[in-house]
Order: C-alpha cells, then sequence, then structure tokens
C-alpha cells in the first residue's frame, strides 16, 4: 500500500497569517563567516539569489562559504508568480556589465570556493538571452579559481540550443535547469515559461556534452498530487537528467502565490528514496532543499 502525503492543516481564519511548521524555522544569519561572505558580495558589488530570492539556508550556505552568485542584475523579464526577484520593464533594464564575470571570478578566489554556481536573472530582452556573459563569467572563475567546480542555473534560452551551446562550451561541471513545478500547475506557476520545452533544453545539454551533470528541481507544496511528482521523476530520468532537488515552496511575500500545504521531512525523504530507486545519480529532498543547497556534493 502506497504512503499516505502527510500535510499541515492550513485551514486558517481570512487575513490570519500561516504559521510555519517546527522544521521550516531556522536560526538568523551572523556567523563570521556569513559576515565576510556578505562583506565580499558587498565590496565586489553582486548580487546573490541567496538574498533576492530570499532563500532560508542563507545563513547555512555563507556560514560556509558558498554563494550563489546571480549575474545579469537584479531586475527579471519573466513574471513567474513564485519568485520575489525585482521584475524589469523596458525603461528599468539596465545594459550588462562588462566588469561583472571579472568580478565574479575574484569573489569566488577570494572566498576559497570550491564549488560555485552562477545563475541569472531572465534577460529577454537581450538577443543572447546573456548566454556569452554567462560564458566569459565561467572563464574568470576557470582564470581566478581554476580549481573551483563550476555550476550553471540557466533559463530556457527561449528553447535556442545555439545559446545553450555557448554556455556549455566554457567548460562546465553541473548544468542545472529547474522545471519548477509539474505540468499541469505550469500555467499559473511559471505563465511565461513551457515544461516540455525546458525539458528538451535538458536532454539537449546532454547529447551535446555527455560528461556533464545535468540537474533540475521542483517546489512542492502547490497542490500536486504524489503521482504528478512521480512523473516529474519519470521524465526527467527520460530524458537523463542526473540530479534532481525537491523542496518546499514559502512564499517569499503577500505578492506571490499562497502555500497549500507542507510536506512533513517523512514524505520528502520517500521522495529521495524513490528517486534514488528510479536511478538518479543524487537526489537532495527536503523542506528547506533550493536548487543549490549541498550543490558542492552533488558533483562528487
Amino acid at each position: 500500500m502506497e504512503p499516505e502525503v502527510q500535510l499541515v492543516n492550513l485551514s486558517r481564519k481570512k487575513g490570519e497569517r500561516l504559521s510555519k511548521p517546527s522544521w521550516l524555522k531556522v536560526r538568523a544569519p551572523g556567523s563570521p563567516e556569513y559576515l565576510e561572505t556578505r562583506e565580499v558580495v558587498k565590496n565586489l558589488k553582486l548580487h546573490t539569489v541567496c538574498e533576492e530570492a530570499r532563500c532560508p539556508n542563507i545563513g547555512e550556505c555563507w556560514s560556509h562559504h558558498t554563494a550563489t552568485f546571480m549575474i545579469m542584475g537584479d531586475l527579471c523579464t519573466r513574471r513567474c508568480n513564485f519568485c520575489s526577484v525585482k521584475k524589469g520593464t523596458s525603461e528599468t533594464l539596465q545594459p550588462l556589465d562588462a566588469l561583472e564575470p571579472y568580478r565574479t571570478g575574484i569573489a569566488v578566489k577570494k572566498l576559497g570556493l570550491e564549488h560555485i554556481v552562477i545563475t541569472s536573472v531572465d534577460r529577454d530582452d537581450i538577443p543572447d538571452f546573456g548566454s556569452c556573459h554567462f560564458a566569459k563569467t565561467v572563464e574568470m572563475i576557470h582564470k581566478h579559481a581554476p580549481k573551483c567546480k563550476v555550476e550553471v542555473l540557466i533559463g530556457d534560452m527561449r528553447g535556442d540550443y545555439n545559446h545553450l551551446k555557448t554556455i556549455l562550451d566554457a567548460r562546465l561541471d553541473v548544468l542545472n535547469h529547474n522545471i519548477e513545478t509539474v505540468p499541469r500547475l505550469y500555467k499559473r506557476v511559471r505563465p511565461y515559461s513551457g515544461y516540455i520545452r525546458s525539458l528538451m533544453l535538458l536532454g539537449a545539454a546532454k547529447e551535446m556534452y555527455p560528461n556533464v551533470l545535468t540537474k533540475s528541481g521542483i517546489m512542492i507544496g502547490l497542490g500536486e498530487s504524489r503521482e504528478e511528482v512521480l512523473q516529474v521523476m519519470d521524465d526527467f530520468r527520460y530524458h537523463k537528467i542526473d540530479i534532481m532537488t525537491i523542496g518546499q515552496y514559502l512564499r517569499p511575500s503577500e505578492k506571490q502565490m499562497p502555500v497549500k500545504e507542507f510536506v512533513t521531512p517523512e514524505q520528502f525523504e520517500e521522495y529521495r528514496q524513490i528517486g534514488l530507486e528510479k536511478g538518479f545519480r543524487y537526489i537532495e529532498s527536503g523542506p528547506l532543499v533550493r536548487s543549490s543547497y549541498h550543490a558542492w556534493k552533488h558533483s562528487r
């Protein structure tokens, strides 16, 4: 008999603020290592998705001198309904900073990182969607921190495999692109993206560079069913995705979609076990898991 998904009761009066269960509460950051990382990021005028997306793991990760740098500015051209990154318009979007790749390489060197994740906002206003900027950033990391493994978390490039290849040619260890949710919820969660397009992008990356690890992740707690999560796993394996992450969706602010349910740690563990049985090289599944959480373990 299949185990039932144990959910936290979310019934509440109108206007009442939802309290997180105990397993989702984390300590406020403040360690010396965290403060040092913050200082390096600030001094080099860089952005991190840790801050922009209000990640609950920022204290833990920054304490280990690990951060996910977000290049190409802090304004995004997409309108995903789960994300708190600021939205850009033709009036507010700025040209790419030509020195940002260099400063990112210096930051990786200063922090002594062994594994770095580089992501970005979506910049659909740029002809190559920022692929050359990604490639230059990876090159600068190789130059200034040659022993550091490089993972990139990219957008869908509107399905353009030439731009995907530009990034892959820069010599990556991990190519990550998040699916985010199950197909049924796509129009509501990611109205300007496509489930099939994203899957095919990951499949194309594996065909171009078989030795590069491919990775993707989803959030749960948006109203998906257990069967839908398992189907996503099967779709991932069909497209030869090596690594999967599964985490609890947490509403960044009142402007984003509400949480439908809080899934228990036990159910996350069940998903992890099922994923391993389905053949994933590594699967990170837990309430606080985000795409780059424990990323340094995924490419070992």
